[in-house]
């Protein structure tokens, strides 16, 4: 999505069936460069990197949805996976074993744009491009409520960290929708003229971020229903925001081909960049391409249109990898909320145990119309003991 509204996917069919046994599929190593710039420096270059990766592909890939794959989600005890597709259906994966698709929800009649696990992670909530939310129970594989009101395709959605739980959704139609998921309709809207591409609710759920086709990042406090300050420096949409572990910086993704830091703490100077990072260039799709901190805040990661992942040392600016291995846009990258080791059985059954120093990614992109997802390290694979 560029400055024009993107539109409605066309018709996809879909399976009822709850438990869909997917293949391995093969993936291809992509070389490139990156660099990364400084706010300190004036937006000076001061890094130019090749691709510093040994890896030469995922570890793990699975497939099988029909269409462009654009969300994914671990829950919060990294047990599980949920991945959203422009087919229209939700699957959930194991993350550990052999990570089989365990589940397949189906309901939606446009493109899933984003998800979001509950807290208990007994719920999954879900944004789609038939300008409806979707509520799932997912020990039962049901829609438990359909949330109406957006009048346009909705992009993104976040949900808070603590206290009541809430939705907060950004629509084509240029409203935020704050949702009670225990409720139909929306609780409120904060109305804008332009389309909104990426939201973000912050730590103590009183001020809510948003990007869209303005360039521009507005801070919206919820008890004024305004916006208090805003952050210009991207030329081209936002594309995802993201806040720190530590909720004192914002990391946000754009079409200008940048990802960039922001200092959101209180009393921060006026010019709140603190990092501009480049080497994940947006390609000719367009897609909304979503940015992410690991768990500890240290490190942030990007997809990009080069068919790779981008890794950042978020605090030096380091490019510390260059992740290879898809055929197209890579739209998401998540960190597993844990350090655990994932041990996975791969189809010739050989078991290898993943060692990194950092987290586990999960990497998406459309390839051929076939769903791959990577669940790749970026350090040391031995061997795993038989027993």
């Amino acid at each position: 999505m560029s400055g024009e509204k993107r539109p409605a996917p066309e018709a996809f069919g879909h399976s009822s069936q709850l438990v869909v046994k997917r293949k391995k599929s093969d993936a291809d190593l992509n070389p490139g460069t990156a660099v990364v710039k400084s706010s300190s420096q004036n937006g000076a270059l001061i890094q130019s990197i090749p691709r510093t990766s040994g890896l030469d592909a995922p570890i793990m890939e699975l497939t099988g949805h029909s269409g462009e794959v654009f969300t994914v989600r671990f829950d919060p005890t990294a047990q599980h996976i949920a991945s959203g597709s422009m087919d229209r259906s939700i699957l959930l994966w194991n993350t550990y074993g052999q990570c089989e698709n365990y589940g397949q929800l189906t309901s939606h009649k446009g493109a899933i744009l984003d998800l979001q696990w509950a807290r208990d992670s007994r719920a999954l909530f879900s944004a789609s491009a038939d300008m409806t939310l979707g509520s799932w129970d997912v020990e039962t594989g049901t829609r438990v409520r359909r949330h109406i009101g957006h009048e346009e395709i909705i992009n993104c959605l976040d949900i808070s960290k603590r206290g009541q739980e809430l939705l907060v959704s950004g629509s084509d139609d240029g409203c935020i929708g704050i949702w009670d998921p225990r409720q139909r309709d929306a609780l409120e809207y904060l109305e804008t003229e332009l389309p909104i591409t990426a939201v973000a609710l912050s730590e103590a759920g009183n001020e809510i971020y948003s990007g869209g086709i303005d360039n521009t990042i507005h801070v919206w406090d919820l008890r004024k229903k305004a916006v208090v300050y805003s952050m210009a420096g991207h030329t081209d949409t936002i594309t995802s925001l993201e806040i720190s572990p530590d909720s004192q910086t914002l990391l946000s993704n754009s079409h200008d081909s940048t990802v960039r830091t922001w200092d959101i703490r209180p009393f921060a100077p006026t010019n709140r960049l603190v990092r501009t990072f480049d080497g994940a260039p947006v390609g000719l799709e367009k897609n909304l391409i979503r940015a992410s901190w690991d768990p500890k805040g240290g490190k942030i990661a990007a997809g990009s249109g080069d068919r790779s992942v981008v890794v950042w040392d978020a605090n030096s600016g380091k490019l510390l990898y260059k992740l290879p291995g898809h055929k197209g846009t890579v739209n998401d990258v998540r960190f597993s909320p844990n350090d655990e080791p994932i041990k996975s059985r791969a189809l010739d059954q050989a078991i290898t145990q993943l060692k990194t120093e950092a987290r586990f990614y999960v990497i998406l992109s459309f390839i051929f119309g076939v769903f791959n997802l990577g669940i790749a390290t970026t350090g040391e694979v031995v061997p795993f003991p038989k027993h």
